[in-house]
């Protein structure tokens, strides 16, 4: 995967073989355009500055390999989902745009290829074709559906899908939300409503809460990172649209900013381009003109 980041650190230390300010100042640069955000890039840097402080100078490559050491131990370990309950439920949440439903379709496909048993619940009511969209990918991924008419609760369409679960020995619920504006309050609350509908069937569910963020909306993925984590337990990150085009220090940047894993990454259109995220690899391919 080649990040814009790629060609801006190395245009950044290109030649150099001193930690000077002037360097500090154009990788500081680069980082900020990468979307990692202010609080981040500074972490960065303070490290990389009193890591360099003790060795001036340094190989174009050992100065790299000091940059990506501190990337990636501002992110937090993850690994991937494993279900480890029946039914496992997963809230999937999200504004607008991002993906949404095209990673609930994605995931289903990926957990069913692991010979899960996987069931889809349409409580996103309040967007017209919202049902009809997710209907769709659950007969591309070949897994059930539980789902009701436009307008109806969401909370109730939830409860049904929990139930249905139970009936069924479902291995995996993916419940659609409705994709909300970080800003709603009104359909921010309506999270907790849905959250307690699944309880009233499955105690300890849902078992995860996944955030579905778009690489390529920059600082808008702070503010609804930190409006969804306000309005629900956040367990983990799905970043969608990590293609050649984005700008991937928003994985970064969120992951630190809030303490929350990356658990999947989507790379494409494709139902199947869809993976568990690897701390090691990604970072890594922060500083190779590669895909993932």
């Amino acid at each position: 995967m080649a990040f814009s980041f790629f060609q801006k650190i190395g245009r950044a230390i290109a030649g150099k073989s001193r930690v000077d300010d002037d360097t500090l100042d154009a990788i500081e640069e680069a980082l900020i355009e990468s979307d990692m955000g202010v609080d981040t890039t500074l972490k960065v840097i303070d490290n990389l500055e009193e890591r360099a402080s003790r060795d001036k100078y340094m190989s174009q490559d050992e100065l790299r390999g000091m940059l990506r050491e501190e990337i990636a131990a501002l992110i937090p370990p993850s690994g991937p989902i494993v279900p480890d309950s029946s039914p496992y439920i997963i809230l999937v949440v999200g504004v607008n745009g991002v993906g949404k439903t095209t990673t609930i379709g994605k995931l289903a496909y990926y957990w069913k290829s692991q010979g899960k048993k996987v069931l889809l619940g349409a409580a996103d009511t309040f967007r017209a074709a919202a049902v009809d969209q997710l209907d769709i990918w659950a007969e591309r991924a070949g897994v059930d559906i539980i789902k009701q008419q436009m307008g109806s609760d969401p909370a109730a369409v939830a409860y049904d899908t929990a139930k249905a679960a139970v009936a069924r020995g479902a291995d995996v619920v993916l419940i659609d939300t409705a994709g909300r504006l970080h800003n709603r309050v009104d359909l921010m609350n309506e999270l907790t409503k849905i959250r307690n509908s699944v309880r009233k069937v499955v105690p300890d569910g849902p078992q995860q809460v996944l955030l579905v963020l778009d690489a390529s909306t920059g600082q808008n993925a702070f503010a609804q990172a930190k409006e969804f984590a306000r309005a629900t337990d956040i367990t983990g990150i799905v970043v969608t649209k990590l293609d050649g085009t984005a700008k991937g220090g928003v994985v970064v940047g969120v992951s630190d900013r809030f303490g929350i894993p990356v658990r999947f990454i989507g790379t494409g259109e494709n139902i199947q381009d869809i993976k568990p995220f690897d701390k090691d690899s990604f970072v890594a391919a922060l500083f190779k003109p590669e895909d993932i």
